[in-house]
């Protein structure tokens, strides 16, 4: 069936300027022309519908093109790779600004701060930005962190460096996983195959980048105390590391 512009944007739920946007951006394949008129077809409606359904996921449009233009090749099936890579991106719902603020208990102008400086990362769906449970958990994280006393500025300075920094270590690890456990012998594994070894090993490579962490700070400041010789201090110290037990959980 064919349909015109206005015609596809009703039977789409996509508005024309954002059709052709998607154009633009090469998501979408051009028209056919009879004389002035753009004429699009069912598979024009199909995409359409797969990018609504990526969005919803919460992918980018430049991931959604990379999904796309795979599956047009006959390129491998990723989706259940990343039904599960958006499930940890994003989780089971996401939250409008206001609604975010209200579930984490924090300031809009925090949520503007924390964004600007790269630390959460809203999704657009919809042409409207939404934020993810992770988000939520780390601004609550954040609003704890504050009322032990610590300075805004300073915390978010940190912040920053300390997620350049990841940022760097995980497209390694991502190359790693993908040399050695998509990939094992230069052949990509079964779509199915790959989720289930990223669904086990996301919580230990977690769990693991959290203890090292752990233990890095506390021996850095015992290090500190038993420097500047202050002894009730550093035993103090030394008492509640023994006791204490790291929790890490991953849903």
């Amino acid at each position: 069936m064919d349909y015109r512009i206005d015609e596809l944007s009703a039977r789409s739920g996509v508005r024309i300027d954002t059709i052709r946007f998607y154009q633009g951006k090469g998501l979408l394949p051009p028209p056919r022309r009879d004389g002035r008129i753009a004429i699009y077809s069912e598979e024009h409606l199909d995409r359409l519908r797969r990018i609504r359904r990526l969005l919803a996921d919460g992918l980018s449009l430049q991931l959604i093109r990379r999904v796309l233009d795979a599956q047009d090749s006959g390129g491998e099936d990723r989706e259940p790779l990343i039904s599960a890579l958006v499930a940890e991106r994003v989780g089971s719902r996401t939250y409008s600004r206001a609604e975010l603020a209200a579930e984490a208990g924090v300031p809009e102008a925090l949520i503007t701060a924390a964004q600007g400086a790269g630390l959460i990362q809203p999704v657009r769906l919809d042409e409207e930005e939404r934020f993810s449970e992770l988000d939520c958990s780390l601004l609550r994280a954040g609003l704890s962190l504050l009322g032990s006393g610590l300075p805004l500025q300073d915390l978010i300075d940190l912040a920053v460096r300390h997620a350049r920094a990841t940022q760097e270590l995980c497209e390694g690890a991502i190359d790693l996983f993908d040399r050695h456990v998509r990939k094992p012998h230069g052949e990509a594994l079964d779509a199915e195959q790959v989720t289930l070894r990223f669904r086990e090993l996301l919580p230990l490579s977690t769990r693991l980048v959290a203890l090292f962490f752990q233990r890095t700070l506390v021996s850095r400041a015992l290090a500190r105390l038993e420097g500047a010789g202050e002894d009730s201090s550093l035993r103090a110290a030394v008492a509640a590391t023994e006791s204490a037990q790291l929790e890490v959980s991953w849903k």
